[in-house]
């Protein structure tokens, strides 16, 4: 993978619950887990837009980063302030261990 490619800063976040010390109350949390993590960050093509949209897709870009183990559909995207929720992590074609490609939604993912 071409690292001028990955020109985009971005933090994964996964979903905690959290306990209330004072209320005992469960509540979610946000945590990052990846800070700052290099990617390119590719809104979709009026082509591939209008056949998500076919498909009653919401997806609206794609997120691709370097390869890391413990990534899954539940965790959530921030870039320039804006969440992104991953519908997936698809591996790259030839070893599937080199890159992660992500078709993303957006919007806020309060879990």
């Amino acid at each position: 993978m071409n690292a001028g490619r990955l020109r985009h800063r971005v933090d994964i976040q996964s979903k905690q619950q959290v306990q209330d010390p004072v209320t005992g109350e469960m509540t979610v949390s946000w945590v990052t887990v990846w800070p700052r993590v290099p990617a390119a960050v590719e809104p979709l093509s009026a082509r591939e837009f209008i056949a998500a949209q076919a498909t009653q897709s919401q997806v609206v870009a794609r997120i691709t980063i370097r390869y890391r183990d413990g990534l899954d559909a539940s965790m959530r995207i921030l870039h320039k302030g804006k969440i992104y929720n991953p519908a997936g992590w698809l591996p790259d074609k030839d070893s599937g261990l080199e890159y992660l490609t992500a078709p993303v939604s957006q919007g806020a993912n309060q879990g």
